[in-house]
């Protein structure tokens, strides 16, 4: 296998997408550190931003993506946003200033900054308009999930009838004080139709939800995402990155401590794949499934598409995934 599929890359190496002062050359420079890492392809993720960010990153992303280089490592491009919630927790670390209702129209205007590029996108279940936008983007064939939100088991089941796919990071993206019986991570559990994507960056959720999830959803029903941050790939330190004052620490949790959110991962695919591996739930085949097939899958990938100039070999007696030179 040439490497793991990351659905979910925000930056890397002091480099943010979501920024208005991304060029080609920036981009491309994160591209290959980060494909040198054990990710074989992926998705550069947009949050919710502003109207300007986006019309700056969409076309330049779209333009590296044209490239022989590029054309089988990046797949497309992930919108996480702008039409999620504005409530506090639900929102995390993006701008609530950004959040836009679920709009078909502005979607479209979107769609085509990226050269209808856009692969999957992250909407809350709950906002008005989202079963609309829903059911026009998976017409269009671009993945729909669910994420950044409060929806509970009505508009999630609504939403999943509408053709949205999975759910994005699931366990966070919420507040951190929840109804203990009626909240949206019990609802999106409960829908067996949607894929779970999951950061197993042994910060983001503890080890037990990690296996409930895999054993309520099925290892077919789970995904694996870094959600790396623009930190990723740097020393420990305070930093300003996704328009938030973070603090990455020297174990790797990378955090608002005002918002009292996380900021994204400071993991790449391969630490997430090794975490999980370690907690020793799944066996080397599941393991290829919830970081390779599943993700391919999600969006309409082949696998016979993925070249990549590393290879990633298992060892089974340490559980360990590890990069061939």
């Amino acid at each position: 296998m040439f490497g793991f599929i990351d659905l979910q890359v925000n930056g890397y190496k002091g480099i943010e997408f979501s920024d208005i002062d991304l060029n080609e050359e920036n981009f491309i420079y994160a591209t290959r550190e980060i494909l040198k890492t054990g990710t074989a392809a992926f998705l550069p993720t947009l949050i919710t931003s502003s109207r300007e960010v986006y019309a700056n990153s969409l076309a330049v992303i779209s333009k590296v993506i044209k490239r022989d280089e590029f054309k089988d490592a990046i797949l497309g491009i992930h919108l996480e946003g702008p039409f999620i919630s504005k409530e506090v927790g639900a929102v995390g670390a993006h701008n609530p200033n950004d959040v836009h209702e679920a709009s078909i129209e502005y979607f479209e205007q979107l769609q085509e900054m990226s050269d209808n590029n856009v692969k999957l996108l992250t909407i809350a279940a709950e906002v008005a308009g989202a079963k609309e936008l829903c059911e026009y983007a998976a017409q269009h064939g671009v993945s729909v999930s669910l994420g950044h939100q409060m929806a509970l088991d009505s508009d999630v089941e609504k939403l999943a009838k509408a053709g949205a796919k999975a759910l994005t990071h699931l366990g966070n993206g919420i507040p951190n004080l929840i109804d203990r019986h009626s909240n949206t991570l019990l609802a999106g559990l409960a829908q067996d139709e949607l894929t779970a994507m999951i950061i197993t960056d042994s910060h983001h959720l503890p080890d037990s939800l990690i296996k409930v999830i895999i054993k309520t959803k099925g290892v077919d029903k789970v995904i694996v995402v870094s959600d790396a941050s623009p930190i990723a790939g740097l020393a420990p330190g305070r930093y300003n990155m996704l328009g938030n004052d973070a603090v990455l620490e020297e174990n790797g949790l990378l955090h608002n401590p005002e918002k009292k959110c996380m900021v994204g991962s400071s993991a790449m695919m391969l630490d997430c794949m090794n975490y999980l591996a370690s907690l020793d739930i799944l066996s080397e085949e599941e393991l290829l499934k919830v970081g390779f097939y599943n993700p391919l899958k999600m969006i309409n990938v082949s696998p016979d598409r993925i070249r990549g100039e590393y290879n990633i070999t298992y060892n089974k007696e340490n559980k360990l995934f590890d990069i061939e030179r």
